[in-house]
């Protein structure tokens, strides 16, 4: 008899578990990882913008007046900045995101804000920019018309439209000189990255790849980088092989979470959430999840759940999913339900994660 309800139990956790992994979905190696070495780079420069319409930076901005005096000297016209008032140029910081794809020639676009006391960028003008890496090194240059995103426009009800003025953008507006250094491989061998890194997700991308591709082409180093060996077959062909990887399907695991949105009553959870026998009472609700498991006539175990006079009975390994159900039948508020859920969270009783945002 006991060998019996042993198995019944130990078929049960298996259902459950083929469950959680047929619930999985099928997605492309590409979706979840990156290939090590490609990756964008923050570049970012200090610059003038002029023609602005008397909102630049006042005469208490020592910035951009000492820059126009610089420029000015450059160009053989030597002024003292203490005698330039300027209302119509205004300092600002230049940042860009450039890409390791991008080569000498190509264009990306660039943030301009504001660092003196400017009341708006609104149709100014910046001038040549040149935008360096944290290494010193000048990988591009930025220069044109700003874009406030319509600032001063209309909205659609008549009202005045409410836009960030002193941060601007120039879409295409810098021009790379230099091209940013990277290498995807090295002596033969490229790593794979996981987006969200898990030794179970590693540990699958591993088999899956060294199924497809036989002997020890992938080899998992953590839980969030997977090296490669690059088959002969492939060292002329780099990017293909890469190609081929990013196509694989796999199943990824995920950590069993429920999320939180304390100001729109939201819920989201997952399905490896699981519940432990616990009994809760909130106003004059009352949850209960029985220990007690009941056995069909094959010997599995039944999970039903009953809901009686504002008391919710639930069995032992109900999710999450089954308690907000309950609760919901049981005409809940959504703030109710969130504080029900931390409590059975704080009770040690909800196995995994819980995030409030």
């Amino acid at each position: 008899m006991r060998r019996r309800i042993w198995a019944a139990v130990l078929l049960f956790v298996l259902a459950a578990a083929s469950q959680v992994w047929a619930q999985t979905p099928t997605v492309r190696v590409k979706d979840i990882a990156r290939v090590h070495g490609v990756r964008d780079n923050q570049i970012y420069g200090l610059g003038l913008v002029v023609g602005l319409q008397g909102t630049g930076d006042s005469s208490g901005a020592r910035a951009n007046v000492q820059m126009i005096a610089n420029m000015l000297e450059g160009f053989g016209i030597t002024v003292s900045a203490s005698d330039l008032r300027l209302r119509n140029i205004a300092a600002v910081m230049v940042t860009a995101d450039i890409p390791s794809s991008v080569r000498t020639g190509d264009r990306i676009d660039v943030t301009v804000s504001s660092i003196g006391d400017a009341r708006s960028l609104q149709g100014g003008f910046l001038l040549q920019t040149p935008l360096q890496a944290a290494n010193g090194r000048i990988y591009a240059v930025a220069q044109g018309p700003l874009s406030t995103g319509g600032a001063g426009g209309r909205s659609g009800g008549g009202g005045s439209s409410q836009t960030h003025t002193t941060v601007a953008v120039i879409p295409n507006g810098a021009i790379v000189e230099q091209e940013i250094e990277s290498s995807v491989t090295a002596n033969n061998i490229l790593s794979i990255v996981l987006n969200e890194p898990d030794f179970t997700t590693a540990a699958r991308l591993e088999s899956v790849i060294n199924q497809v591709y036989g002997g020890q082409t992938a080899r998992a180093v953590d839980q969030a980088t997977i090296e490669l060996a690059v088959p002969l077959a492939f060292r002329s062909n780099v990017v293909g092989f890469i190609a081929q990887i990013e196509e694989l399907p796999i199943q990824p695991d995920t950590n069993a979470r429920v999320v939180i949105n304390e100001r729109t009553g939201t819920v989201v959870m997952g399905s490896a959430v699981r519940i432990a026998p616990v009994a809760v009472s909130h106003g004059g609700i009352r949850i209960q999840v029985q220990p007690a498991v009941q056995w069909d006539e094959e010997g599995f175990p039944v999970v039903e759940n009953e809901i009686v006079h504002n008391t919710a009975v639930l069995s032992s390994g109900a999710n999450v999913q089954n308690l907000v159900d309950a609760l919901n039948a049981l005409g809940v508020s959504p703030r109710d339900i969130i504080a029900i859920l931390q409590a059975v969270k704080a009770a040690g009783a909800l196995f995994g994660e819980l995030i409030i945002i």
